[in-house]
């Protein structure tokens, strides 16, 4: 074959010429897809896929296979969430072992702060690696890490312990949620293909969450409060085999770098993959993966403004774990797991996202015609049709939510507050997620980083004010508060549905993201002080779209 070509490392600025080749394999069963290049000093031949149809590439596996991967991947989503939920049907076995009295503040959840906090922060040091070093090692070396640190809430003997363990073990359950965005950015190719996986893992985020306080509550109804936690090491501890049969290696990179690594040793000859050739170094990735987003933070409105929106609905998440069991307690004299219950009003809501999450996804694809900016791409608004009612039905059920909490009026009337709540918190992360994605592309990563870091901050400290919030100013005005502020964070996407392109045009690093030279051209030269320096990250800031950080 010849296809000669000259390109530029974009990370080294090193120039290598290349020649496109088709290469008997080692064993000469096969034929390999090789471009000779030079690089550096070096001449190497670059490894590529054999074709559009190579078996071995992910977006090739078969459907059955790539669906397998798919639900089993949201399944560990769940396992690992549901400890930062289930932790609180415990209290009052916690309160009697170590002596701790929340009349007045509740001083047990600074172990889901604990939590939250690792959540918040483990995933910029650790998922960036998983780049490099593939999905799977990401997948077990994390998820053993939170099995590990499941005994220590099950045995602990002070609350000292409880604070520090959760700390590790909710980073470890963060990092393992991180990884299965990329998984399904990783076999599944497009936004269409993308959308029902994408919805999928949206939902196991929330209910992850959402149904431990319901798992934590049956188990106490009958056994002592530690057996939350050695139910859940055997049962997490028994998926491991299975999930060790069941996973492989998803990230193309990664699978060529393997590739290329055992012909090197069969053949002695110099066979790269391109990425082993162009990724950073593990101390840059980090300063990247820690600098990048909390720039983009500070720097671009729309992170922050996203950011500060999903971040609040993610605290209502954690706070409703204290408020739901003050409020039913209170007005209806519900015991643990009858409270624990009234959660699942929660999941229920962000399973009716789910099931109505396809349209909004057709509505999106569809909007490809109608785009005069980039034709035949879809517009990056088009993700917020469903997320402006899905925020204001949010608003609603915390007004439902508070005002309906008398006890004269029936339970199921709050509840239904909740579930509008739920869906509500559905709708804002999925639309979170995917707009961030499509509207930075190169530097999704990054933004998804800052939402992430926002959120789960959020969902540390906000819930803390619980109980004084609605036993000082009562229920109802304390939904009402709650309310407020989330009727005026719902004007973000109002603003954006209406005026994005303008501020996407305005934005330094909006400019450089897109894949669209042609579009990045016309972003650059419409800003009056364009970014002196934005360089491509391959590794930290160029995740593929749809691959959320949770």
């Amino acid at each position: 074959m010849a296809d000669d070509r000259s390109s530029k490392d974009l990370e080294t600025g090193e120039g290598y010429s290349r020649k496109l080749e088709q290469q008997p394999s080692a064993d000469g069963a096969q034929t390999q897809n090789l471009e000779t290049a030079q690089h550096g000093e070096k001449g190497v031949e670059v490894l590529n896929w054999d074709g559009p149809n190579d078996p071995d590439n992910p977006f090739n596996w078969s459907r059955k296979y790539k669906w397998l991967l798919t639900i089993t991947t949201c399944f560990i989503s769940i396992l690992t969430g549901l400890p930062a939920g289930s932790y609180g049907a415990g209290d009052a076995g916690m309160e009697a072992k170590f002596h701790i009295s929340q009349q007045h503040f509740p001083w047990l959840f600074w172990a889901t702060t604990s939590w939250n906090i690792g959540a918040a922060t483990f995933p910029l040091l650790f998922v960036p690696l998983t780049e490099n070093s593939g999905r799977m090692p990401g997948y077990f070396i994390s998820y053993i890490v939170f099995l590990i640190f499941l005994f220590p809430s099950a045995f602990a003997q002070n609350f000292a312990t409880m604070i520090v363990t959760r700390l590790i073990g909710g980073g470890a359950s963060s990092v393992s949620i991180n990884i299965v965005g990329g998984t399904i950015s990783d076999i599944w190719k497009g936004p269409k293909e993308r959308s029902i996986p994408m919805s999928i893992f949206g939902m196991t985020s929330v209910i992850g969450i959402a149904l431990g306080p319901f798992i934590g509550g049956a188990i106490q109804r009958n056994l002592d409060w530690r057996w939350i936690y050695y139910i859940q090491i055997i049962f997490d501890g028994g998926c491991l085999p299975i999930f060790w049969f069941i996973l492989k290696e998803t990230r193309g990179d990664v699978i060529l770098a393997r590739k290329a690594k055992k012909l090197r040793k069969s053949t002695g000859r110099n066979i790269y993959a391109k990425a082993e050739l162009t990724r950073d170094s593990i101390p840059k990735m980090l300063k990247i993966s820690f600098t990048r987003p909390t720039k983009m933070l500070f720097t671009e409105w729309v992170v922050f403004s996203f950011t500060i929106w999903v971040s609040f609905a993610w605290g209502i998440l954690f706070l409703f774990s204290q408020s739901i069991s003050q409020t039913f307690s209170t007005n209806y004299g519900f015991s643990v797991f009858q409270t624990s219950m009234i959660q699942l009003a929660i999941s229920f809501g962000a399973i009716v996202g789910t099931i109505i999450n396809p349209l909004q996804d057709r509505l999106y694809l569809s909007s490809a015609r109608r785009n005069k900016e980039t034709p035949g791409r879809p517009i990056p608004e088009a993700r917020l049709y469903f997320s402006v009612p899905g925020s204001l039905l949010f608003t609603a059920g915390l007004f439902w939510y508070g005002w309906s909490s008398y006890p004269h009026v029936p339970w199921p009337v709050p509840a239904l507050g909740i579930g509008c709540v739920g869906l509500g918190i559905y709708s804002i992360y999925l639309a979170v997620v995917n707009y961030l994605a499509d509207a930075y592309e190169k530097y999704a990563a990054s933004a998804l980083s800052a939402a992430s870091l926002g959120r789960n901050t959020f969902g540390a400290f906000l819930p803390l004010a619980s109980p004084a919030l609605y036993t000082n100013v009562g229920f109802q005005w304390g939904s009402s508060l709650l309310g407020f502020i989330g009727l005026v964070l719902s004007l973000a996407p109002v603003l954006l549905f209406f005026k994005g392109e303008e501020i996407r045009q305005r934005s330094p690093f909006m400019s450089e993201a897109t894949f669209d030279e042609a579009e990045g051209l016309s972003r650059r030269s419409s800003l009056r002080h364009p970014p002196k320096e934005l360089r491509q990250d391959h590794t930290v800031g160029g995740a593929v779209p749809n691959a959320p950080q949770i």
